[in-house]
This record gives structure tokens, sequence and C-alpha cells, in this order.
């Protein structure tokens, strides 16, 4: 039986260009992350990077799991420097327990977009479609593999996130957020079991729940 190796796609300005010439100007990429993880925030960046942008250092752009974190925060700072607007939407752990993860998603979405300093035209999104923007639209599966303004959001909502969780660790010392993010790591799992459940921790996903029951 033969497996299908998953081949890593460099991202391209194709939609973004299909789009520009129908006469789209400010064209934003939407992605999220922290959909997974048991504790923290699900965050979502959108950013709209110029029309006929051109840098050396977008041949380095990735989806963000494909990049070590000192290259990601290297891109980060470079896309911010770049961007015509950057937003960010975050829901925290109570609201995700409250509306679920996919609505929380779909919510921290559309604040990233309504706190973009200007107001896209189109929207890119990764896999997800947002009905609650009246915006045009499309979204792409693995776009962050696809589309480099995609790509772009997805690095920086890693970096958003990333950096909130060290902070919270700093709170909350006892569980090692800084190292895992708040996934269900082994440590993660073991000091769940040992310290409990802190206020970060979603309740709605199970490892959590059955530590409260």
């Amino acid at each position: 039986m033969k497996v299908r190796r998953r081949i890593a796609t460099k991202p391209d300005f194709a939609e973004e260009k299909k789009l520009a010439e129908q006469g789209y100007r400010f064209i934003a990429g939407i992605d999220e992350v922290g959909r997974g993880p048991l504790a923290g925030p699900v965050v979502a960046a959108a950013v709209i990077l110029p029309s006929n942008f051109d840098a050396h250092w977008l041949t380095l752009v990735r989806d963000s799991k494909q990049l070590t974190p000192r290259r990601r925060e290297f891109l980060s700072l470079l896309i911010e420097e770049a961007a015509i607007g950057i937003g960010i939407g975050l829901l925290p752990p109570d609201a995700i327990d409250a509306r679920g993860i996919m609505m929380a998603t779909r919510l921290a979405m559309c604040s990233a977009v309504e706190n973009l300093p200007h107001s896209p035209d189109f929207l890119l999104i990764d896999h997800i479609r947002l009905p609650e923007l009246s915006v045009p639209q499309k979204n792409i599966t693995r776009g962050d593999s696809l589309s480099l303004s995609i790509a772009c959001a997805s690095i920086i909502a890693k970096v958003t996130r990333d950096r909130i969780m060290m902070a919270l660790d700093e709170a909350y010392p006892n569980y090692g957020f800084a190292r895992h993010k708040g996934y269900a790591t082994r440590e993660h799992l073991l000091n769940l079991r040992r310290w409990g459940v802190c206020p970060i921790h979603r309740r709605c996903f199970a490892p959590v729940t059955e530590r409260i029951r």
C-alpha cells in the first residue's frame, strides 16, 4: 500500500492577482490559530498586503506550522512593517465554552476584520466561511499553504497567540504554557491531573471536562 506524502507548497499571490484584475483593492487574508488547545484563546489575524507587493523575504513565508518560532518572529516583524493593515481578533476560553469552538473561531475572524485600519473589499479565508460579514469572500482549503496573504495572517496569529500564552505562563506557572501553548501534550495532561483546572482552561474540551466532574 502506497502512502501519499503531503508535499509542502509555497504560497503565492495568484489569488490576490486575479482579484486585483477584477478591481478589488484591499484584499485581506484571514487565518486563525488555537482551535485545538485545551487552554487559552483562539486568535485570528487579518492582513492586507500592498498590491503588486514584492520583497525578497516573501520566499520564506509559509503556513506558520511549517516555521520555527524564531522564523515566525522574524517574519512577523517584516509583515507588520510592510502591511497596509493588520487586524487581530480573539475569543477567550469562557467565550469558547459558551459558544463552541467553531462559532468562537468565526467570531474571532470577524473581529480581526473589524479591527483592520482599512475596510477590505474582499476576504481570502483559510477554509472557513464568514456568513456574518457582507464582504465578498472566498474560503480556500489549505489557504495558508497557497495564498501569501493568508500565510502572513497565519504567522501574525500564531506569534500573537504564542506571546499571550507565554504571558499566561507567568500567571499560571504550574502548567508549562510557555512550552506547549495549551495543547494537549503529555506534560500538559500530567500537570492538569496534578494541579487541576485553572481559569484559562476550556471547560468544554473533554480532557478538562473530565477533571471537573
